[in-house]
Parts: C-alpha cells; sequence; structure tokens
C-alpha cells in the first residue's frame, strides 16, 4: 500500500467531500483493504447520550459498521464559543493531542486510515488546525475535491493548494465532483493536461447525480419551520421538484413522482381534485405527491386526511408564504446523512465507477 494516511480535502462546502469520502472508502474496502475512519476536526455536531461527535463521523459509524468513539472518530469539535475561549487561551497542543490519539488508536485496527477534511483548506485555521495543518501533523496525502467546471474549477483549485504548499503537504490526486454528464468528455480534455502541467493526478470526473441533491421532507419541514399535521413517519420522502398550488394545470404535470405540493389552504382542495384528473388521464394509479405544504391556515377539508394518508404523503402547515417557503425550499444545500442510505449507496457507487484508486493499492 503506498500510502497508509490519505487526507481528503475539498475547495469549498457542498462541493462532495463527505460523498467522495464515502465512496473511497468503499473502494479501498472493495480491494480488500481494512480502513479506520475519522474526522479529526468538526463543527457540526450531534448528541447521543454523553456522546458529542461529528455529525459525518455518526454516519461514518453506520455506513462502516464500526461503534462510534468521540474520541477516536471525531477528536475535535469547534462548536459554539470554541474559537473565543481558544483565543482568548491558545491551547495548540491540547487539540493535537487528541488528535495523534485518534491517529494512533486507528493505526492500531487499521492497515490505512481516511482522514475527512472540514469546509475549505483554510476552516480551523483560526485555532491553528486548518486542513494543511492537521494534513501535515498527521504526516497524510491529499485528495483534493473539486466542483466540475474549467476555469473555476483550475482557478479555485490552485487557490486552495496554496496553504498545503506552505505546509509541504503532498498533494496526489485530484476529484473532479457534479460534472454535467453531457460534458464529461470536453471538461477531460481540458483538465487532464493542465492537471499534469501542474503535477496534479486526475483522478477521475464523477458525473453529476440529481438523484443525490434531492432534499427529503424532513429537511423541507425543517427550512420552512413546518408543522407536521398528518403523517409524521414519511418525512424520508424524497422530493425531486416543487409545483405552486396556483400554477397546477389540468392537462400536464412535469413528472408523476416526487412532487412537493405548495398551496395555501384554501386552495389545498382544488388543487389536489386538478392533480388527480391529471394523473387519472394519465393512467397513474397512485399520487405523484410526496409532501404537501399548506399555507395561510390550518383548515383543510376532512376528505383531504383520507387521500394523504392512502398515499403516504406528509402534510404540513407553515407560516410562510407560497413564494416565501418555495424560496427557502430552494436554498436547501442537501447533505447525505444516516437518514439517505440510498444516497449513501449512490455516492459509493459513483466514486467506486469513475474514481482510479489503483496507484494507491
Amino acid at each position: 500500500m503506498k500510502y497508509k494516511r490519505i487526507y481528503v480535502a475539498a475547495t469549498g462546502q457542498h462541493v462532495g467531500k463527505t460523498t467522495s469520502t464515502l465512496g473511497l472508502v468503499y473502494s479501498f474496502r472493495k480491494a480488500g483493504y481494512n480502513v479506520g475512519y475519522s474526522k479529526p476536526v468538526g463543527q457540526e455536531f450531534v448528541e447521543l447520550g454523553d456522546l458529542k461527535a461529528d455529525k459525518d463521523a455518526l454516519l461514518f459509524s453506520k455506513f462502516m459498521d464500526f461503534q462510534l468513539s468521540a474520541e477516536t472518530h471525531s477528536p475535535v469539535i469547534l462548536g459554539q464559543g470554541a474559537t473565543k475561549e481558544y483565543l482568548d487561551h491558545p491551547s495548540p497542543e491540547h487539540y493535537r493531542a487528541r488528535i495523534f490519539e485518534s491517529c494512533r488508536v486507528l493505526e492500531e485496527e487499521h492497515q490505512m486510515v481516511v482522514f475527512e477534511g472540514t469546509g475549505h483548506p483554510g476552516v480551523g485555521s483560526v485555532v491553528d488546525l486548518s486542513n494543511a495543518d492537521v494534513a501535515h501533523m498527521l504526516d497524510a496525502a491529499v485528495i483534493m475535491v473539486v466542483k466540475g467546471g474549467i476555469g473555476n474549477t483550475i482557478d479555485r483549485l490552485n487557490m486552495s493548494l496554496a496553504l498545503f504548499r506552505e505546509r509541504n503537504v503532498p498533494v496526489v490526486g485530484v476529484i473532479v465532483n457534479k460534472v454535467r454528464p453531457d460534458k464529461m468528455d470536453m471538461i477531460d480534455h481540458y483538465l487532464r493536461p493542465k492537471f499534469t502541467e501542474m503535477g496534479l493526478p486526475l483522478l477521475g470526473l464523477v458525473p453529476f447525480d440529481q438523484s443525490l441533491s434531492n432534499p427529503m421532507m424532513y429537511s423541507v419541514c425543517n427550512a420552512i419551520a413546518g408543522q407536521v399535521l398528518k403523517n409524521e413517519d414519511y418525512l424520508d420522502n424524497q422530493i425531486e421538484d416543487i409545483i405552486a398550488g396556483s400554477l397546477v394545470d389540468r392537462n400536464e404535470l412535469k413528472q408523476f413522482s416526487n412532487l412537493l405540493l405548495v398551496v395555501s389552504s384554501n386552495r389545498l382542495e382544488e388543487a389536489i381534485r386538478k392533480i388527480t384528473v391529471i394523473t387519472n388521464r394519465a393512467g397513474h394509479l397512485h399520487s405523484p405527491l410526496s409532501g404537501i405544504i399548506i399555507t395561510n391556515d390550518t383548515k383543510y377539508p376532512a376528505w383531504i386526511n383520507d387521500y394523504v394518508e392512502k398515499n403516504k404523503i406528509p402534510l404540513i402547515y407553515t407560516n410562510l408564504d407560497t413564494f416565501g417557503s418555495v424560496v427557502k425550499i430552494s436554498r436547501i444545500e442537501v447533505k447525505i446523512n444516516t437518514r439517505t442510505p440510498h444516497k449513501v449507496e449512490r455516492a459509493c457507487q459513483l466514486i467506486d465507477e469513475y474514481v482510479d484508486i489503483s496507484e494507491f493499492i
């Protein structure tokens, strides 16, 4: 094995660092290696009783089937107030000792350890733990994840590499993620020679997959501060598109599955009747709706309850108006988590298919 420690960094948030890390771990395990995982520095955490750990560490514990240990898999959490406390009383040795101990424990149990970075390369600098700092102290080889494109991709990559160059950290490969499928050949044509000129192996171009970017109903509910009126058990329903009740056409819908209806309560009955007519004419037996958001009031005809119960549709009320709800929903940044196992599986498939790990094993 060429590298025992790999650090996955990215040029920014929402580029695909977690999905890429999932896929890399999957591919290394598929190749027969015993792989460990750690998120050395985390910001968003979950509390499970006395356990406080980064949410990505929780995801990986389920995916990789290990007993989550905060000290081992999520040694440093920069929660609220942590940066001010550090600036008032700097103690880099304390944080570094936790990370070193985490690495020691993992290497006793695994052939390889994959460390997942946080945000863009400079995140953590305020406590002297930027991604470059952590990769340097771990003596890890870095794989950089960047969003697909040409000019912007090269510019962001070059800027992000500066911190790693400063710390003499080797960047041993680049994954270009979320590439438009119809642009794959063109982007490869331009990026591959440029990356070669920069001394960076292009490990693969991963096509954009809409299913990984579709929000779930629980994310929609959180985004609009919603109140669940019916079918809370189905908040894991996936949303692919939004339709406003006032714009439901009697003759057509864009698609017949995973739609979110956003409508004022006084137009709810009319909208559902129109949708039912359209779906029946198209020969579909089931409702195309995965969720309904109602605004203005919580009052609606009683028969609606039978419709949503039969079709397992979460019905949610929000104080926002229809326009405000759609704006909030459209701004949701979708993240893979423990409630989206189908997305974990798809992410692993994509990385395994499009990223070449042969030079690492």
